[in-house]
């Protein structure tokens, strides 16, 4: 959630927005960031003339084909041309990692699952290692009610609990509490209106209980294909970036 409070500041304001109005907005931000990036730390010039000859390569391959050996030697030229361009490339990719890795836990951090509503019933799973037993057992803070029992075995390796809540930030003292081999185990919950959730999954390092995970259901971005952030993401990305490097004339 750090990465996530970081852009909170700049980003945040497209939470109010449609989920797709918002996700066009991030896509077309990034495409914009990455394609200005790339322009103006790498040699266009040169680009330009490697996209050309590895252009011009291809099609001395194909007329080609009849010859073999003469084939391959201008295969190998195009692949020295275009390792000479995705070594240029890979110039920009450094300047970018960086603000992208940050965008992309982000929008993982906002896009990802629905949020749960004030009572709203959900559920929070805890995994176990194979072969573990005995009965694990939980206390939910005040604010969030039980639905159905408090205590089950963890014979098959998993253990639901379901519960509901009113509006909140159940952290630290406030968190769910889980009662397994004489140990306690927390989750953080976030109970909101507002497009915003705990993070999904807390690693335990217990040698018996793995992870405790709430089961968010997760985001359509595009319902009717059935999209997520990520893969609607991509599309537009590279539809923006197609868009914007021939806008700007970049190679």
């Amino acid at each position: 959630m750090a990465f996530s409070s970081f852009l909170d500041p700049v980003l945040g304001p497209l939470l109010l927005l449609d989920p797709l109005l918002a996700m066009v907005l991030v896509s077309l931000l990034i495409s914009v960031l990455i394609t200005v990036i790339y322009k103006y730390t790498t040699d266009q010039n040169l680009m330009k003339r490697l996209k050309e000859e590895m252009k011009e390569l291809q099609k001395q391959t194909r007329e080609l084909k009849d010859n073999p050996e003469k084939m391959m030697e201008v295969n190998r030229k195009a692949m020295e041309s275009n390792m000479k361009y995705m070594t240029q490339s890979f110039k920009s990719t450094l300047y970018t990692l960086l603000p992208l890795l940050l965008i992309f836990s982000w929008m993982s951090n906002n896009f990802a699952y629905e949020s749960i509503q004030p009572g709203e019933q959900f559920s929070v799973t805890l995994s176990f290692a194979k072969n573990s037993l005995g009965n694990v057992s939980v206390s939910p803070p005040a604010g969030i009610e039980m639905v159905g029992e408090e205590t089950q075995a963890t014979a098959n390796g998993k253990a639901t609990f379901n519960f509901k809540g009113e509006e909140g930030s159940y952290t630290e003292g406030k968190a769910l509490t889980f009662h397994y081999n004489g140990k306690l185990f927390y989750k953080d919950v976030l109970i909101t209106s507002e497009p915003k959730y705990a993070p999904k999954d807390e690693k335990i390092n217990d040698p018996n209980l793995k992870l405790i995970s709430i089961d968010y259901p997760k985001r359509k971005i595009l319902p009717v294909i059935g999209w997520g952030w990520l893969g609607t993401y991509i599309v537009l990305s590279i539809v923006f970036s197609m868009l914007l490097r021939k806008w700007m004339k970049v190679y």
